[in-house]
């Protein structure tokens, strides 16, 4: 009887602690898992891609960017990748009626040019000499918020995707080909926070745009006229902040319940104090 009166006391409260720490948070990790999708036929999708870093045409997460180009062609995009996001990468290369087969590759690098690997996807594929397309994906690991200087880890800002074609037979070198890109992030959240930040976005160099100063015609170079919807999120707050308080808040009704089941039911009202 003790027991189901004492669960009885702490459940109601536990649930009503669990409710309004766990609603706002999941809440909004169901609104941050989905991808944003721009509408179909988007006017605003850019309908051609760069040669090189320094000519990459920008796009944003949820944009489907088009280009025609020759077999043999470097095509380059860029994007922008907040922490907490896993960025994932997918082209789709449309081959001409007639040609070999053809090996694609799609890869991905940051803004120091450092090639970053894929934690899972088709990165590179062959195309049978039947093959009208080819699609290739490429899943980054999540960005994270800060990183050791040695280390290779996503970090947020700039990232330029290349697609190319691989050892072309001589016949197939400039034929027409259009291409498909799209960049989607899931937003992992609190799970992969880390102690500590950037005090800016990873500035990509000299492969950026560049914006014209007020006082003269000189240009200096600017991280993106991209960047997420809710600005560059690198700093001390995650939901993580969330999960720890709802331990605290667990631990405690804990406590109280071990204290109340254990502490007896004291003295007998018709047992007088001892002396």
């Amino acid at each position: 009887m003790r027991i189901t009166r004492v669960l009885s006391n702490t459940l109601p409260a536990l649930g009503l602690a669990l409710g309004l720490t766990l609603g706002p948070a999941v809440t909004s990790a169901a609104a941050d898992s989905t991808p944003s999708a721009s509408p179909s036929g988007d006017s605003s999708a850019p309908t051609e891609a760069g040669t090189s870093f320094r000519t990459a045409t920008e796009i944003d997460q949820g944009q489907t960017a088009t280009a025609s180009g020759s077999a043999g062609d470097y095509l380059y995009w860029s994007f922008p990748a907040d922490s907490g996001q896993r960025p994932t990468v997918k082209a789709t290369v449309k081959l001409p009626q007639t040609h070999t087969a053809q090996t694609w590759q799609v890869d991905v690098y940051d803004g120091l040019r450092r090639r970053q690997a894929c934690q899972y996807g088709a990165q590179t594929r062959t195309a049978a000499a039947a093959a009208t397309s080819v699609e290739l994906a490429c899943v980054l690991r999540t960005v994270r918020a800060w990183a050791e200087p040695w280390a290779n880890d996503p970090l947020p800002g700039t990232y330029y995707v290349r697609l190319t074609a691989l050892d072309l037979k001589a016949g197939d070198l400039g034929l027409p080909v259009n291409a498909e890109l799209r960049v989607d992030s899931k937003d992992i959240g609190g799970a992969a926070a880390v102690d500590g930040s950037l005090a800016k976005p990873l500035v990509p160099g000299i492969a950026v745009k560049s914006e014209e100063k007020k006082d003269d015609s000189s240009a200096t170079a600017v991280l993106s006229s991209i960047e997420p919807d809710d600005g560059w999120a690198s700093g001390w707050w995650s939901d993580r902040w969330v999960w720890t308080a709802i331990g605290a808040i667990l631990a405690a009704l804990a406590g109280i319940g071990g204290y109340t089941l254990t502490r007896g039911s004291g003295r007998p009202r018709n047992v007088p104090p001892t002396a």
